[in-house]
């Protein structure tokens, strides 16, 4: 009988918060049990060999959208599949009621269940949710949710209180099937978080995410740009400009610190957010304040993102933005990246600019980008990768240390990387439903060999192994 499930051997094991280790990796029944100078490969029925490749923990993809465009089932296969082309073993999908995703509104008592059994035996990756409060009544249900469902975070979504501010009045609460979406919603939503956070906070931390852009000033810059210009991508990012979302930080601020509410400041795109944020920390330092950014705004700017093929909120921004976010992540002030994966089609995109959907793919991208750009170009270390991919999130979002690490008793979720693999990005490459990606053409170096989740090997070279077994897990699962 083999003492292991699966080794792992002769790689380069790089953990959060310490230094890169030789060293191998033994794993019984989903976790890892053993980490050794030297296991035997007739310890284990399995064995991967990681000989001149990186080791990292499983990435934690902590902004998706499964089912936002298409068929929720459906979305969570094909997507969570390109998830694991990246290294991303589990994903944290956003909800809400309303448009899009199941096009309902209604308590999630009823709403919820639905979601997670759709998401059931159709996810390669583990998975969870964080749910969109819309409406008064669902308010109500945030300690239930927390306590009984297994969801510890939130969204609030700053800018769709401004949505019926359109010549069309009835198309915000049409959009988002609600009754009053404003920062009074806002403040009793942090009220609740922050009350389900002192009740269950000690299994982990339960927070609000927040996507910050101003409703009443988008209206403005939108009227201005549609009059003169300029257009395209360019266009869209004056018509939501950075200022949009540092009067958007301010505001939710401000409530955070009346409420005591942890917070997550959800895609800063750009210098300016940046600086909010961090004027926010230094003038509340009593909150826990996280921050997160996307690969596409670190990897694009509004010249390269392919035009409209590129529309996403907030808008991809200048090469200065870029620079901005670059530097933040070096410095360590940036806390998380993140895909914000949306798949949709290039016919969704259209060539309206202001009709066109909102958003795209980028989860395949996460470790190769992150290795590839950050530590081949930009001196990020290895243990700095993990950190943003997995160790971070999952501390931000209640699955530290059952995910997020390397680490006896952790599952084993783990990615062999080989750092000297380079690969040309196309739609292809990216393992997803998409057909498109404003990514095509970029040249990144170091992509995964094998991701492995709980010990089993369900990528390999290139291809998806087995059918899709991901389970729902429930957060928070252990103090952060």
């Amino acid at each position: 009988m083999p003492r292991y499930d699966t080794v792992v051997l002769n790689g380069t094991v790089i953990m959060p918060y310490v230094d890169p280790v030789r060293c191998d990796i033994g794993v019984r029944d989903g976790r890892v049990v053993a980490l050794a100078d030297a296991l035997a490969p007739g310890d284990a029925a399995d064995v991967v060999d990681a000989r001149g490749r990186l080791v990292l923990p499983g990435a934690v993809d902590s902004h998706f959208h499964i089912g936002i465009y298409r068929d929720l089932a459906t979305d969570a296969t094909s997507e969570t599949a390109s998830a694991l082309a990246g290294g991303v073993t589990t994903v944290l999908s956003y909800f809400r009621t309303g448009q899009h995703y199941l096009n309902k509104s209604g308590p999630y008592r009823t709403i919820f269940p639905e979601v997670v059994a759709a998401t059931e035996g159709h996810a390669y990756t583990d998975f969870g949710y964080h749910l969109g409060i819309m409406t008064s009544e669902q308010l109500d249900e945030v300690d239930w949710l927390v306590g009984e469902q297994g969801v510890g975070s939130f969204k609030y979504y700053m800018f769709y209180k401004g949505l019926n501010l359109t010549s069309d009045s009835t198309r915000g609460s049409a959009y988002t099937m609600s009754d009053a979406y404003d920062l009074g919603h806002l403040y009793l939503l942090m009220r609740q978080v922050a009350s389900a956070s002192a009740v269950h906070g000690a299994r982990g931390r339960v927070s609000l995410s927040l996507h910050c852009e101003q409703a009443e000033l988008i209206r403005v810059f939108i009227d201005e740009v549609k009059r003169s210009g300029p257009g395209g991508l360019e266009g869209y990012h004056r018509a939501r400009p950075p200022l949009t979302e540092r009067l958007s930080i301010a505001e939710a601020l401000v409530l955070a610190d009346e409420t005591r509410c942890p917070v997550n400041l959800l895609h800063l795109s750009s210098g300016e957010a940046l600086r909010a944020a961090a004027q926010g920390r230094r003038e509340f330092p009593h909150l826990d304040i996280r921050l997160e950014t996307t690969l596409h705004h670190l990897a694009l700017t509004h010249a390269t993102a392919h035009g409209i093929l590129g529309k996403v909120n907030p808008p991809i921004r200048t090469e200065a933005d870029r620079d901005a976010l670059w530097d933040a992540v070096v410095r360590g002030s940036i806390d998380t990246v993140v895909s914000d994966h949306a798949c949709c089609a290039e016919a969704d995109k259209g060539e309206d600019l202001w009709k066109a959907l909102p958003g795209f793919g980028g989860t395949a991208l996460l470790y190769p980008y992150l290795v590839s750009e950050g530590h081949g170009k930009r001196g990020l270390g290895l243990t700095r990768v993990a950190e943003l991919a997995s160790a971070n999130p999952a501390r931000a979002f209640g699955l530290y240390p059952k995910k997020g690490t390397i680490a006896v008793g952790s599952d084993a979720d783990l990615v062999v990387l080989d750092p000297d693999r380079e690969r040309v990005v196309t739609p292809d490459v990216l393992h997803s439903a998409q057909d498109f990606t404003p990514f095509a053409g970029m040249r990144v170096r170091g992509w995964p060999t094998h991701t492995i989740l709980r010990g089993r090997v369900v990528f390999q070279d290139g291809r998806v192994q087995g059918r899709p077994a991901g389970e729902y897990v429930k957060r928070p699962v252990s103090r952060p």
